[in-house]
């Protein structure tokens, strides 16, 4: 016993230097793996790669864009039992630890042995704090040195920041499946829900999914997903987080996935990427695809899918004319199951929208029977296969269609369009290209825009990348110099054979009309409403290109303008959406418009980074608005590109195409609408641009590699459809407004044929706009020797071109 002291004494002794080995080799530890660690410092101010979302008008979402899948959201916004649920699941003693958890590594040394004797893959004891330290700042290699840089960083983030902030950073950081990160992503992606939306059964399923996110993944393997989320919530329960009868209802609760909802969407895919090529060009691809944007454009849904549908189908039926180049493929089985299995998972190549894939069952003397993907069975009469005779190679079409078997044969498969109960239509994807661009005039909203028939079988835009001849659409910005050079709608100019040289070695140019014919003296506005060629070129004569090219480069159409009479006619180019702004200008009075895509566009915290209209609105703050309140003004800074009188006459004479001109076709009485058709040499582009008071929309039709549509085709005939299509939809229900008059313009009633004061021999009398001081004082055509019809003002000298 007397020896009892002393070996205590010394069992003392050992433990302590034991304790100071350890602790020295804890401290060299410590010293050793500190020397490389990395800065935690910069968690401070974390800022996550997150989704940047792309709104149409009315607020709904276009597209999505983003490397990681995340949506941040502060951890004062995000529920408590959303939090639980993860605290319960991965560290229940998250507030009470300094950064690792002790209980927690002993209890996994445990776990871990059994799991070694089993020949299973050991298990981590990760506090939350080490996760964010992982993800953050270190990698995801297995290894004892990870670990232990990992348990030092953890205990310094707990010192550095607190509970809240290191949940915060875990919880928008944390990867779990279906391409989320974060929970307010996982929630949309899994339920399509806000978080504060979230029950309970789905938080738990959510607090689950960070041990094993594929795994769990209910989609496939929902069983296991369910097991895991009742874990979660029996851990709830036992940390007190939920009552046993929440905990019930919770388990009782079936897992459901839920995606989004079809009407949450709009489609413009053009658009949208359009949209994505300015925004990388300003913010960079880091700043777009990570920076968490929230960006409203002025594209309107219902505009955009009215010039997507007037598009497809007006390019359909052009292409009838193309002939039939033969079916998508063929199925080669008699099995009706596997013959609509083999249909289910054909891939045509383009976008079907309401079109369908069909197999053909049988071809015959009436018509070809079909079957659907659906297991439906329908019929395509014969009348609705006569246009597609065989395209040939080289050009030219085979035979008329006479039976379906010329057409089809059993296993063809091809594409019908339904047009009543069993009845289809033959359809073929159109080679032919084209675009629609619609655009408010008074403020430059692009409102729609569509650049081909098929955006995923080609993404080039032909709405704002297609460089394209405008043909007789340039004119009106011929006439328009005329105006300022003096000249009035009535003034007459002479349509007759013209010869111009073009330079040593070249021939005589001799400008003609489309009709071959020439008409004598025409007045201008005649000369703009039957597109007369001849005139046009007498008249940029008589202005003078450098006016013309003035003209032109004040509207927005300066590329390949040369000061030949030539380009008069249309030889420069431009994109549909130039060519749409360049008329804008004129509706909107003469206003200077630059045509824009976003409207505004926010950061990932809310803060407004840009905004189009950066004028000042004291009003618009106005805390209520009230019935009968009118609108606050806005001041106009926009300076004015031409005279807004002579914009009024321009636009006064393109209703008169509409009226009674090339564009006569889609006239609709009572309503106030005016355009220009335009055709290239060969009919390679064929163009309407035309507009209401407020809506102006330009088509182009013509193939990527430039090449004739028809020896016959003209803008009123390939283009026009399309145009009043998209018109009569999105105008249709909006009450006829008349177009805007500036101040100091005098209408005058005049003979519609002589522009002169009517006489007897008048037959159709119009309103014209004139200048004052320029309206005519007299009846009768205007002469060369007495003047050209107005207040005393004699005729222009020239090369023959006033007459």
């Amino acid at each position: 016993m007397r020896r009892l002291p002393s070996i205590l004494a010394r069992l003392a002794l050992g433990l302590l230097v034991l304790a100071l080995v350890g602790a020295a080799g804890l401290l060299w530890v410590v010293h050793r793996y500190s020397e490389d660690l990395p800065d935690y410092g910069r968690l401070a101010d974390y800022a996550p790669p997150t989704v940047t979302r792309v709104h149409a008008g009315d607020g709904r979402l276009l597209a999505e864009y983003a490397r990681e899948r995340r949506v941040f959201v502060p951890v004062e916004a995000i529920p408590e039992r959303v939090k639980h649920a993860f605290i319960a699941a991965e560290d229940q003693n998250f507030y009470s630890h300094p950064g690792i958890d002790p209980v927690g590594i002993l209890r996994a040394v445990v776990d871990n042995i059994r799991r070694l004797q089993d020949n299973r893959r050991p298990q981590g004891a990760s506090t939350i704090t080490q996760q964010v330290a992982k993800n953050f700042l270190l990698t995801n290699e297995l290894s004892l040195d990870r670990k232990i840089k990992e348990a030092i960083l953890a205990l310094r983030i707990e010192r550095a920041f607190s509970k809240d902030h290191i949940l915060e950073l875990y919880l928008n950081e944390i990867f779990l499946g279906a391409r989320s990160y974060g929970v307010a992503a996982a929630a949309l992606n899994y339920f399509n829900k806000s978080l504060d939306q979230l029950s309970l059964s789905e938080a738990a399923f959510l607090g689950g999914l960070p041990k094993a996110p594929s795994r769990y993944d209910p989609a496939r393997n929902h069983d296991t997903a369910v097991a895991r989320r009742d874990y979660v919530i029996g851990r709830m329960l036992d940390d007190g987080y939920i009552t046993a009868e929440e905990a019930r209802e919770a388990r009782a609760e079936p897992l459901v996935e839920r995606a989004r909802a079809p009407e949450e969407y709009v489609s413009a895919d053009f658009f949208t990427e359009e949209v994505r090529r300015q925004l990388v060009r300003h913010f960079g691809e880091e700043g777009f695809y990570e920076g968490g944007l929230s960006v409203r454009t002025t594209v309107a849904p219902p505009m955009q899918a009215i010039a997507d549908r007037a598009l497809r189908q007006g390019l359909f039926d052009y292409a009838r004319g193309e002939g039939w180049r033969g079916p998508l493929g063929r199925i080669e089985t008699d099995d009706p199951q596997a013959r609509l299995e083999q249909l289910g998972s054909f891939d045509p190549g383009f976008e079907l929208f309401h079109w369908q894939l069909a197999v053909v069952l049988a071809a015959g003397e009436n018509g070809a029977k079909i079957a659907l993907a659906d297991g439906s069975t329908g019929r395509i009469p014969l009348s609705e296969m006569t246009w597609a005779r065989e395209a040939r190679e080289g050009g030219g079409l085979g035979p008329a269609v006479k039976s379906a078997a010329q057409v089809a044969s059993p296993g063809d498969v091809v594409v019908a369009e339904k047009l009543a109960e069993d009845r289809y239509g033959l359809r073929q994807r159109p080679q032919v290209e084209g675009a629609v661009v619609a655009l408010d005039p008074h403020t430059g909203r692009v409102l729609a825009l569509s650049g081909g028939f098929s955006y995923r079988q080609s993404q080039f835009n032909r709405a704002t990348q297609a460089l394209r001849q405008p043909g007789s659409a340039f004119k009106p910005f011929v006439y328009l110099a005329g105006l300022e050079a003096g000249m009035t709608p009535s003034t007459v100019i002479l349509d007759a054979p013209l010869a111009i040289e073009q330079g040593p070695g070249l021939p005589l140019w001799r400008p003609s009309n489309y009709s071959d014919r020439f008409y004598g003296p025409t007045t201008l506005r005649v000369g703009l409403e039957k597109s007369r060629n001849v005139m046009t070129v007498r008249l940029a004569q008589e202005a003078g290109m450098e006016r013309v090219i003035d003209v032109a480069r004040r509207f927005g159409i300066d590329r390949g303008l040369q000061p030949f009479l030539a380009a008069a006619l249309g030889s420069n180019e431009v994109t549909p959406l130039q060519l749409a702004t360049a008329y804008a200008m004129l509706v909107n009075g003469g206003r200077e418009l630059e045509p824009y895509l976003v409207e505004r566009i926010q950061d990932r915290h809310g803060r407004t980074v840009m905004r189009r209209d950066q004028r000042a609105c004291d009003a618009c703050r106005a805390e209520s608005w009230q019935e009968g309140m009118l609108p606050p003004e806005l001041p106009e800074e926009r300076p004015l590109v031409v005279d807004p009188r002579h914009a009024f006459q321009m636009v006064n004479m393109l209703q008169g195409v509409i009226d009674r001109g090339t564009g006569a076709a889609a006239r609709q009485p009572g309503r106030p609408l005016g355009g220009k058709s335009g055709t290239t040499n060969e009919a390679k582009d064929a163009w309407f641009v035309g507009f209401s008071p407020d809506l102006v929309v330009a088509v182009f039709v013509g193939y990527d590699q430039p090449k004739s549509l028809g020896s016959r085709a003209t803008g009123s005939g390939v283009a026009l459809p399309i145009w009043k299509d998209v018109m009569l939809e999105a105008l249709d229900g909006v009450p006829p407004q008349p177009f805007r008059t500036p101040p100091n313009v005098r209408i005058v009633q005049v003979d519609a044929s002589t522009g002169m004061l009517p006489d007897g021999s008048t037959d159709k009398v119009i309103s014209e706009a004139f200048l004052p001081g320029t309206e005519p004082v007299r009846s009768g055509p205007a002469t060369a020797e007495g003047g050209d019809g107005r207040t005393g003002r004699p005729a222009m000298p020239g090369a023959g071109g006033i007459y």
